[in-house]
């Protein structure tokens, strides 16, 4: 179907895409519907896994936890988030999500905007600073997290 005329995208529409981090099932972005300012992704994080310290260059975002908890830092503070619980992260903000629980997470990553100018999509988004510190040691002492690759 042509995302212009779609409205709905029932969950055998989402597009799903894994990745070093999650097994994301796409359920709004450009090329699903007709959207220019918001990306919707339901994020699906095994059990010990983390999407490392990273940013978003022009993107803001909000992190919804549907099932399990989530470690999320925003900057350098930390919270726990549990089941209806958001995070809101400014564009340019470090940020990272991390899951040492013994049980899977899922949450939503809402994004805006949706589509970029061509000189604003050149930037690398997600940014990864993981191993620059103060990101690379922010976690000393707390539990290794792998990801996916």
């Amino acid at each position: 179907m042509n995302p212009l005329d779609r409205r709905f995208v029932q969950i055998a529409d989402a597009l799903r895409e894994p990745n070093a981090w999650t097994n994301n099932e796409w359920l709004c972005r450009p090329d699903l519907v007709a959207a220019e300012k918001l990306l919707l992704v339901r994020a699906n994080m095994d059990p010990m896994h983390c999407h490392p310290f990273h940013f978003h260059p022009h993107r803001e975002e909000i992190i919804y936890v549907i099932y399990g908890r989530a470690e999320q830092w925003v900057g350098n503070e930390c919270r726990l988030l549990s089941a209806g619980e958001m995070a809101h992260i400014p564009a340019g903000t470090i940020h990272a999500t991390y899951n040492p629980h013994a049980e899977p997470l899922v949450f939503l990553a809402m994004l805006s905007p949706a589509k970029l100018s061509d000189g604003l999509a050149r930037a690398p988004d997600p940014h990864d600073v993981s191993t620059q510190e103060p990101w690379a040691s922010i976690r000393k002492n707390r539990p290794a997290c792998v990801t996916r690759t």
